[in-house]
């Protein structure tokens, strides 16, 4: 894999239980694999705080803003029935450890 250029961390909470959670991760897999510049997704959860959220990691920038201005990323709330709005970190990638 390449080293990406952006992480993106994207975190929420949901009404959905984790089997619905599950569900939707599993119907919407298919867009998110055929973005472009979408290396790796990981869908996470947190048991701390409950909270789910997904890490991407980006070729370019260029990529991510395309997803950032698309209608799949708009629709993360109704999917998930988040609690309010996603909080969105987007970070640099300075050096990665293995190329």
């Amino acid at each position: 894999m390449t080293s990406p250029e952006l992480v993106v961390l994207v975190r929420f909470k949901s009404a959905l239980g984790m089997d619905e959670v599950r569900k939707v991760i599993d119907a919407r897999s298919g867009e998110f694999k055929a973005l472009s510049g979408l290396t790796q997704k990981y869908y996470l959860q947190d048991a701390a705080t409950g909270e789910y959220g997904g890490l991407y990691l980006w070729k370019s920038q260029g990529d991510f803003l395309e997803y950032r201005d698309s209608d799949l990323r708009a629709s993360i709330g109704a999917a998930y029935q988040t609690q309010g709005d996603p909080r969105i970190e987007v970070l640099n990638v300075i050096k990665t450890l293995r190329e």
